[in-house]
């Protein structure tokens, strides 16, 4: 596959072409049924009235597509317009609002934004802490921020905040140098439920990195923990700093003011799931446009949502 997405290229225009690319991403071993999970015994269906990419499995005898048990299924949007939809998002570095691919591709802004929150949930992982992050010799950097409210009023409680300019959400990120980061919208940002989060997804000869804030201050019980103490205007002290993870903040940020304007707090996660999955397959670490697209594709399956799932 090329180093970028030429949107020439058929599989955004020829619904054939589309087709078998999906089938490319999901089977590369060929055709697997997803209701038993049959390889040897299925075949393709023929006649015109089934239409293209239907299979029939003779173990279970059931009918399916290569959409079944995904983001796609039962979907009257066209795959060349999922696959469009999807590149466009992971190539936009600060995202792509429904607005922006409602007129982009030519579909109601209702059917975008939906469009654009199935795509999401393909970039999500389905167990958010696979393995501890860290390690012998790595360094982590972890921190909080605010989504959503006035920056003035982050040290305000919740209900003066949404009476005084806007509420105010919390997310928290971990971030691997050189590697990967998990954000998770969190309630509160206290020593208690901080430590047990740091404890359960980082590994304990992890080297930590943080600001000075109260909440932190403990962490030395358990890793080997470094401050810089922005109160008195200190940013960096030898290899000791957080300026990954506030670069990180720096860019999820400029994509929720810039791009989507405001995120609620119900839709959070799915915000901060793109951004991670983009920044943890960025072309920092050799991933190009092309491979991000085909690696949020490959992240649909078992992963169907309805509207009334996405919607509340």
């Amino acid at each position: 596959m090329p180093a970028t997405v030429d949107l020439t290229n058929p599989i955004f225009t020829n619904l054939e072409a589309a087709r078998k690319h999906f089938e490319a991403i999901r089977w590369p071993q060929g055709a697997c049924c997803p209701f038993c999970g049959s390889f040897d015994r299925v075949a393709p269906l023929g006649g015109k009235s089934m239409g293209p990419g239907w299979y029939h499995c003779k173990d279970c005898r059931k009918k399916f597509t290569a959409a079944v048990g995904t983001i796609y299924e039962r979907s009257h949007i066209p795959m060349t317009k999922w696959l469009l939809a999807t590149h466009l998002m992971c190539a936009s570095k600060k995202g792509m609002s429904a607005h922006q691919l409602h007129r982009m591709i030519g579909l109601p802004y209702k059917t975008a934004w939906f469009m654009a929150h199935r795509i999401r949930e393909g970039m999500r992982e389905l167990n958010p802490a696979p393995t501890p992050m860290g390690g012998e010799g790595k360094t982590v950097e972890v921190d909080e921020t605010y989504i959503s409210g006035k920056e003035k009023n982050k040290h305000c409680n919740k209900r003066n905040a949404e009476n005084i300019g806007g509420s105010k959400e919390i997310a928290f990120a971990i971030v691997e140098r050189g590697g990967k980061v998990r954000t998770q919208h969190v309630a509160s940002v206290t020593s208690k439920t901080l430590r047990e989060t740091l404890v359960s997804q980082l590994h304990a000869d992890t080297k930590l990195m943080t600001d000075d804030a109260g909440q932190y201050r403990h962490m030395h019980k358990d890793f080997a923990h470094e401050v810089v103490n922005h109160g008195i205007g200190e940013y960096v002290r030898g290899d000791a700093h957080t300026n990954t993870v506030e670069g990180y903040f720096s860019i999820l940020k400029r994509g929720i003011t810039g791009t989507y304007h405001h995120v609620s707090a119900q839709h959070l996660k799915h915000y901060l799931a793109e951004f991670d999955f983009r920044y943890n397959k960025r072309s920092g670490l050799d991933v190009t446009d092309a491979e991000r697209a085909t690696k949020a594709v490959a992240g649909v399956v078992g992963k169907r949502v309805t509207y009334q799932e996405t919607n509340g």
